[in-house]
C-alpha cells in the first residue's frame, strides 16, 4: 500500500533502529566474517552457537509477550548451551552490541541526515523505539533523537509487539497517539506495536505489503511534503 501520511498532523516521529535505519543484511555479512574469524582463530563454534540461540529464544519470547524477557531470555540461553549466565551475556554484550558499532554507519540507509534534518526544522519530536540498546547505535549512526527508549528499559522490560514501550515514549514526548507515526521495518513486531499503542505505523520495505503503508527507501515520495515544507522555510 502507498503511504499517504498528513504531515503537518503529526507532531511525534518514532524510528525503529535496526533494520529501519540501517541495513541489517549488510551489518549481519560484515558480522559473518568477524564470526568465521573467531572461530578459525579459537577452533571454537561457541561463539555462533550462543548467538544463533540466543535469537531464536529472543524471538520465541517477544511472541510469548514475557516480562523481564532479559533474565529469561540469558537463563534459557544459557541452559541451552550450557554456558555460564555471566559468559552468555559477556558474549552477547560482545557480538551483538560492541562489535557491530564499528560497521554500522556503514551500513546506514541513505537519506537519513536529511530526513532528521527536516524533522528538527519543522519542529517534530523525534523518538526512538527499540527492541535492543540504541544509544550507542545512534552515536555510531550520527543521529541524535529527543527521547530514546529501549525494551531493556527498567519500565519496559517487554519486547514488541507489545506496545508497553511506544505507549511510555508517547508519554515522557507528551504526545497523543493520533498525532504519531511509529517507523519501523517488521510488520508482526513494530506494525503490531504501533497498531496496539494506536499510532499510525510506517514500514520500510523492498516490497509492497498488504494492508501496510510502506516506503522502500527515505527519498520515497511519502517524505516529499517534507521536503517542500522545508525548502518553503530555507
Amino acid at each position: 500500500m502507498i503511504a499517504e501520511i498528513d504531515w503537518s498532523n503529526i507532531q511525534l516521529v518514532v524510528f525503529d533502529v535496526d533494520g529501519t535505519l540501517y541495513d541489517q543484511k549488510a551489518m549481519r555479512h560484515h558480522m559473518l566474517k568477524e564470526v568465521l574469524a573467531n572461530v578459525l582463530r579459537t577452533g571454537s563454534l561457541t561463539v555462533p552457537r550462543v548467538l544463533s540461540c540466543y535469537r531464536r529464544f529472543r524471538e520465541k519470547i517477544a511472541e510469548e509477550e514475557i516480562d523481564d524477557f532479559d533474565s529469561v531470555l540469558i537463563t534459557r540461553t544459557a541452559k541451552r548451551t550450557g554456558l555460564d549466565e555471566n559468559r552468555v551475556r559477556s558474549l552477547v554484550n560482545e557480538w551483538m552490541e560492541k562489535r557491530p558499532l564499528s560497521y554500522i554507519r556503514l551500513c546506514r540507509y541513505p537519506f537519513l541526515d536529511e530526513m532528521f534534518a527536516m524533522l528538527k526544522q519543522q519542529a517534530k519530536i523525534i523518538g526512538v523505539c527499540s527492541d535492543y540498546p540504541a544509544i550507542d547505535k545512534l552515536a555510531a549512526l550520527d543521529l541524535r533523537a529527543d527521547y530514546v527508549v529501549t525494551a531493556s528499559d527498567k519500565d519496559v522490560g517487554i519486547l514488541k509487539p507489545h506496545p508497553r514501550g511506544l505507549r511510555i515514549l508517547m508519554e515522557r514526548a507528551g504526545v497523543k497517539p493520533d498525532k504519531t507515526i511509529f517507523i519501523g521495518d517488521r510488520t508482526e513486531r513494530d506494525g503490531e506495536a504501533a497498531r496496539r499503542a494506536c499510532v499510525k505505523p510506517l514500514i520500510r520495505s523492498s516490497k509492497t505489503l498488504d494492508g501496510w503503508l510502506s516506503f522502500s527507501r527515505y527519498s520515497d515520495p511519502v517524505f516529499t511534503p517534507l521536503l517542500a515544507s522545508r525548502a518553503n522555510h530555507a
